[in-house]
């Protein structure tokens, strides 16, 4: 569990971070260099999840190495797929990152959305729903290793 108290907002406690793949942790299906290790380190505190549509068939090749688990979704219905199943992960708070218009509603559902513009860009809807914009997944995932980035961010 990751717990952060925030100045005005009070106390953020997170026992999963779910990620979406495809321009979110991975570049045309590669997982970005530097993703390994920072999942490794967070997998010590939090259950990670990855949800995908796996566009470009790779995600359990370039996931097998990691501690975490893989759900891969079909082509219909995507945001709701997603939406569901961070609801099925229990009352543990929920981090997820994600770029696309299909974690809109995961953005919704998670406590903490953090909205990634990465090389394929980020969708205008993922950005409006998203609690923080990063340029990118490792500066998104730092935020939850080093907490007083977190905390400069979401204080009030």
């Amino acid at each position: 569990m990751l717990t952060y108290d925030i100045p005005g907002a009070g106390r953020l406690a997170f026992g999963h971070l779910v990620l979406d793949f495809n321009g979110t942790i991975a570049s045309d299906g590669v997982l970005i260099s530097g993703v390994s290790e920072r999942l490794e380190t967070l997998s010590e505190k939090l259950r990670i999840h990855v949800i995908t549509a796996d566009t470009n068939g790779s995600v359990h090749r370039e996931c097998e190495h990691l501690p975490l688990q893989v759900q891969v979704i079909g082509n219909m219905d995507q945001a709701g797929e997603k939406a569901r199943f961070i609801r099925g992960l229990g009352e543990d708070g929920i981090v997820a990152i994600g770029n696309g218009v299909n974690d809109r509603l995961m953005f919704e559902t998670a406590d903490l959305a953090i909205a990634v513009l990465g090389r394929e860009g980020c969708s205008s809807e993922a950005l409006m729903h998203g609690d923080i914009v990063v340029r990118d997944i490792l500066d998104g995932l730092d935020l939850l290793l080093h907490p007083n980035r977190l905390i400069a961010t979401l204080r009030r």
